[in-house]
């Protein structure tokens, strides 16, 4: 097995990152350090950052995330995260992708490190579904800047997405966007090109896996079947 799989499958990191590791310096095989593209047996012994570690059973978590939690690990200034949910009872997990902090909806946490990179490199064009809400009446013609591609800040050109309006008012709109990218608060850099401000932003799927039965702040297993399912994408 190539070890940045190995890694992987340990729950270290995705693939890519645990490549930079090795490139790092930070793995050691049989007490040497490791090379990349190295394959690894059983026999072999493998350390990174002086840590013994061996391939685990991976668990895979879907959590429904309130606003005002962070989709980190840990914090350093003392906010609260995701982690803070979870609590002792569950294992070193990790969220795959992120959800800003005023941001809810359907986050997937696991110690699977392919399944992370799988789910979030861009060339994967993984769909995820989004319901966002904004000031003021939109018409589908509106969200045609949006569909196509828009600049937004910092320079960067949007993909093309699906979009379209689930209820509107004169007091605000809410529109179901179908993203396959994931840049940092980009939905909400998208509606300020066209003049709006997101005042609630929601994933609501990652391909067809959803959120029913599972309440704000609460959590469950993914089934053995989710987990396929979301392999497959």
């Amino acid at each position: 097995m190539r070890i940045n799989k190995f890694l992987a499958q340990c729950g270290i990191a995705s693939r890519r990152a645990c490549d930079g590791l090795i490139a790092d310096g930070k793995v050691r095989v049989n007490g040497r350090p490791a090379e990349p593209g190295m394959d690894v047996g059983e026999g072999d012994r493998i350390e990174v950052d002086g840590r013994p570690v061996s391939i685990q059973k991976n668990e895979y978590y879907l959590l429904h995330k309130p606003k005002g939690y962070l989709c980190t690990v840990s914090d350093d200034k003392g906010r609260k995260t995701v982690m803070d949910i979870l609590g002792s009872g569950v294992g070193r997990v990790y969220p795959v992708g992120r959800l800003d902090y005023d941001s809810e909806g359907l986050l997937i946490l696991t110690t699977d490190g392919e399944l992370a990179q799988h789910l979030t490199h861009p060339s994967n064009e993984v769909p995820k579904t989004y319901l966002v809400k904004v000031e003021g009446r939109l018409t589908e013609a509106d969200l045609n800047p949006i569909r196509s591609g828009i600049e937004i800040e910092g320079g960067y050109v949007t993909k093309k997405c699906r979009a379209h309006i689930v209820e509107t008012n004169r007091d605000y709109t809410k529109v179901e966007l179908v993203l396959r990218e994931g840049k940092n608060r980009e939905i909400r850099k998208m509606f300020a090109a066209i003049g709006r401000e997101v005042s609630l932003l929601k994933r609501t799927k990652v391909g067809e896996l959803t959120l029913r039965g599972l309440d704000r702040g609460s959590f469950r297993k993914l089934t053995p079947a989710e987990v396929a399912y979301l392999k497959s994408l």
